[in-house]
C-alpha cells in the first residue's frame, strides 16, 4: 500500500511517499492559518483515490503552547494545593536580571479548584474523597465554561483511586479529561501537574485538527509522530497530545540515526535547518532521551528525544537591534510573506543572503518549479548595506555569519557542554537550508566530515516512515540500593510489561515484533536529579560510569537510590531501506553538470560548477567550488572541500 509521511514546518510542508520500491518527495508552502489545508492538498496530489497509510508530524500542539492558544482549561487538585502550578520552582530563569518575571501559569487562579481527600506518599488513603465532595465541582465548571479538565492529585502515581473517582464524576460534563496517573505516573508534584495540564491545554485543539485530517484525507491507517522518536495511532495522539510536542524534529533525529547507521556512521550530530528554526541532537550510537524538557518555559516530563532548538532558519529576518548591531532571527518571515526572493516578503532573510551570494541557483529552486526573484533581493541588499556603510557582499556574508554563530552555539550546547568532543562526530545535515551552512559549521567546530542524506529537505518526513511504534511507561518506586534486588525489580516491572504488550497489540503490532527496553532513573542518595541507566545485570556499575561521564566523578562507596522505573516498548515493523548501489567511475557523468555560476566564498567571487544530485552515482567525486542542487535542498561545496557519493546515495563532504 502507498505510504505517505508528512512534516509540517513553519515555511514548507514536506511529503515523502513510498509505493513498493518507488518513492518520491513533494513540498508545499505551509498554511499557518490552518496547517491542515497544506497537508490535505499534498495528500490529494499524491494519493488521488488510492488507499494509503499516513504518518504525520504536526506542530499544532507545539504552536498552541507557544502562542498560548490552547483550550480554556480547569485544574482540579487537592484543596490547599491549587497554587502549586503558580509557585512552581524557585529557580531564576535569568540569574542576574533584577526585573525578571516568572512565566504566568497556563491556568488562572479562578480556574483552579481544590477537592477534599488525601493520600499519603505510600499510597494510603488518610482522608477519603467521596461523591459528595466532588458534586459542587460540576456546577462550578459549567459556570466557568471550561473546554478541558486536568486532574492532578497528591501521590496519585502510588494510588490513583481518588483521581479515578474525580474522572468518573466529571465525565458527566462530556469534556476531555487528563488524569495525571495516566499521563505521568511519577513523583515531583509541579512537573507532574505541569505535564498533565499541558496535555489538557493542547489536546482539544489537536483533537480537532487530527479529526479534520482523518475525516478529509481518507487514510486507511493514520499514525502520529511522537516526541520520543516513535509513532502512535491518531486516536491515542488525540487523547495524549503532550506526547507530540516535538514530533517534527523527532522525525528528523530518527531519520539521521537510521540512515547514519546504514552508512556506517553511529556517531553523528544531526543538524536540521529549516525555514524557521534549527534543531540539533547528538546521537552516540542511539537516540538521546530526556525527561527534563522545557517548552515555552513550562516543564514537560514525558520522554522526548533530547533536541536543542534555536531561532535560526532560512526565513530568519536580518534587522538592526537597538544598539545598531546586526541581528538575525529569531523572528522569521515564515511561509507568508516568506523571504523576499519568494515574491511577497519585504525584509531580508538568511535565504535572501544565500541567493545574493550565488549559493542558491534561482532557476533550480524546488527542481525548477519555483523561480526566485534575484533583482528584488539585490535592490533590498544594496539599500540595507548603504544604510550601514557596508559593501552588499560584506552585509550578506555578515547575515550568514550571525546565523552560523547561533547554530554553532546550539551544537556546542549538546556536545561540548555535556562532555562530548564534536570533532569525534560527523555532522549529519538536512532540512531545506542545512546544506548551504553545513560546511561552514563543520569548519567552525573542526568537525572532520559532513554527511548529507538523499532528499535532505524532507528527511523529517522520511524519519516518520522509518520510526518504530514506541510507548513509554514509568512508575516512581524510591528503592534504596540494599532493597533493589533483581527479583524485586523484575516483579515491579511486570505490570508495566503487561500494559505495554496490551497497548502495542491495540496499536496493531504483532507480538513477534515487540521489543522491551527496561530503564532506571538512578541517583546517589540525597541528590536532587537522576540519570537514566539501562536495567541490566550490573546496573549499579552502569550508574557510576554514567555519573563519571556526566559530572566528572563517581563515588562507588556512596549508596545509590532507584527513583523511577521506565519501560520503552517498541513495535518494530520492517522498514524498507534502499540497497547498496554498485560503484561507478570517480568522474560524474556529463548529465550531472548543469552549468556554471558565480558564487562568493570568503569575500571573493568564484567560478562554480552547478551539479544535479539526481545524476550522481556511487563512487562519484566532486571538487569544490560547486553548488549541488536537488528538489528539496541546495548543497554548497566551498573551494577547499570535496564530495563523494557512498553506496546508499548519501553525500560525504570532507576537506581537501
Amino acid at each position: 500500500m502507498l505510504l505517505i509521511g508528512v512534516d509540517t514546518g513553519g515555511t514548507f510542508t514536506d511529503f515523502i511517499w513510498q509505493d513498493g520500491t518507488t518513492s518520491g518527495e513533494y513540498k508545499l508552502l505551509s498554511t499557518p492559518h490552518n496547517p491542515a489545508e497544506a497537508v490535505l492538498a499534498g495528500i490529494r496530489q499524491l494519493a488521488g483515490d488510492r488507499p494509503f497509510h499516513l504518518v504525520h508530524g504536526s506542530t499544532v500542539a507545539t504552536n498552541a503552547l507557544l502562542e498560548k492558544k490552547g483550550a480554556r482549561t480547569a485544574l482540579i487538585t487537592n484543596r490547599g494545593f491549587e497554587d502549586v502550578i503558580e509557585i512552581a520552582r524557585q529557580n531564576r530563569p535569568r540569574l542576574y536580571d533584577l526585573e525578571v518575571s516568572k512565566n504566568p501559569p497556563l491556568v488562572s487562579k479562578n480556574l483552579r479548584f481544590g477537592v477534599a481527600g488525601r493520600i499519603d506518599p505510600a499510597g494510603n488513603i488518610i482522608a477519603k474523597l467521596t461523591d459528595t465532595d466532588i458534586a459542587p465541582l460540576l456546577d462550578q465548571l459549567k459556570q466557568a465554561k471550561v473546554e478541558s479538565l486536568a486532574v492532578s492529585l497528591l501521590f496519585a502515581f502510588n494510588n490513583p483511586a481518588h483521581e479515578q473517582l474525580v474522572g468518573e464524576q466529571l465525565a458527566a460534563l462530556d469534556l476531555p479529561i487528563s488524569l495525571s496517573h495516566q499521563i505521568l505516573a511519577e513523583f515531583r508534584e509541579y512537573e507532574r501537574t505541569s505535564t498533565t495540564l499541558i496535555n489538557a491545554y493542547v489536546s482539544p485543539k489537536m483533537d480537532r485538527y487530527l479529526g479534520q485530517v482523518a475525516d478529509q484525507s481518507g487514510a486507511a491507517v493514520f499514525r502520529i509522530m511522537q516526541s520520543n522518536g516513535g509513532s502512535i495511532s491518531a486516536a491515542t495522539a488525540r487523547r495524549e497530545s503532550v506526547r507530540t510536542i516535538l514530533s517534527g524534529p523527532a522525525g528528523g533525529a530518527v531519520g539521521a540515526a537510521v540512515i547514519g547507521r546504514q552508512s556506517g556512521h553511529d556517531k553523528v550530530i544531526s543538524f536540521d535547518m529549516g525555514g524557521t528554526s534549527t534543531d540539533v541532537a547528538l546521537i552516540d550510537g542511539q537516540l538521546p532521551l530526556t525527561t527534563e524538557s522545557t517548552i515555552a518555559g513550562y516543564p514537560v516530563k514525558v520522554p522526548m528525544i533530547d533536541i536543542h532548538t534555536v531561532g535560526a532558519g532560512g526565513g530568519s529576518i536580518a534587522r538592526l537591534d537597538r544598539g545598531g548591531s546586526l541581528q538575525v532571527g529569531p523572528e522569521s518571515a515564515g511561509a507568508d510573506p516568506g523571504p523576499i526572493c519568494y515574491g511577497k516578503g519585504e525584509e531580508l532573510t538568511v535565504t535572501d543572503a544565500n541567493l545574493y551570494l550565488g549559493r542558491l541557483v534561482a532557476d533550480h529552486f524546488l527542481g525548477g518549479n519555483m523561480q526566485l526573484e534575484t533583482e528584488k533581493v539585490r535592490q533590498k541588499m544594496e539599500a540595507f548595506a548603504a544604510r550601514l556603510g557596508l559593501d552588499p557582499v560584506e552585509l550578506a556574508e555578515g547575515i550568514l555569519a550571525v546565523a552560523n554563530s547561533a547554530m554553532e552555539g546550539a551544537i556546542k550546547k549538546i556536545s561540548v557542554e555535556r562532555g562530548f568532543d564534536p570533532r569525534e562526530f560527523s555532522l549529519f545535515s538536512f532540512g531545506g537550508a542545512g546544506g548551504m551552512h553545513a560546511v561552514a559549521l563543520a569548519e567552525l567546530l573542526q568537525m572532520p566530515q559532513v554527511m548529507i542524506p538523499s532528499s535532505p529537505g524532507i528527511l523529517s518526513a522520511c524519519g516518520m516512515l522509518l520510526a518504530d511504534v514506541i510507548k513509554d511507561y514509568s512508575q516512581t518506586v524510591m528503592l534504596p540500593q540494599q532493597r533493589a534486588t533483581s527479583e524485586l525489580l523484575d516483579e515491579l516491572f511486570q505490570p508495566l510489561i503487561e500494559q505495554a504488550g496490551n497497548d502495542l497489540q491495540a496499536e496493531g503490532v504483532a507480538s513477534a515484533h515487540i521489543e522491551l527496553q527496561p530503564l532506571l532513573d538512578m541517583r546517589y542518595c540525597g541528590q536532587s536529579f537522576e540519570l537514566l541507566v539501562d536495567y541490566d545485570d550490573d546496573f549499579i556499575t552502569g550508574f557510576h560510569q554514567q555519573h563519571q561521564r556526566a559530572y566528572g566523578y563517581a563515588s562507588d562507596s556512596k549508596p545509590v537510590e532507584i527513583v523511577n522505573l521506565r519501560l520503552r516498548a517498541f513495535g518494530r515493523p520492517d522498514h524498507p531501506l534502499p540497497p547498496a548501489q554498485p560503484k561507478t567511475a570517480e568522474q560524474p557523468r556529463a548529465a550531472a553538470i548543469l552549468g556554471r555560476t558565480q558564487t562568493v566564498f570568503t569575500s571573493r567571487w568564484h567560478d562554480t560548477t552547478i551539479i544535479d544530485r539526481a545524476q550522481l552515482q556511487h563512487g562519484n567525486r566532486v571538487a569544490g567550488p560547486a553548488i549541488i542542487t536537488e528538489y528539496s535542498s541546495t548543497i554548497v561545496l566551498p573551494p577547499d572541500w570535496t564530495c563523494s557519493v557512498d553506496p546508499y546515495g548519501q553525500l560525504l563532504l570532507t576537506k581537501k
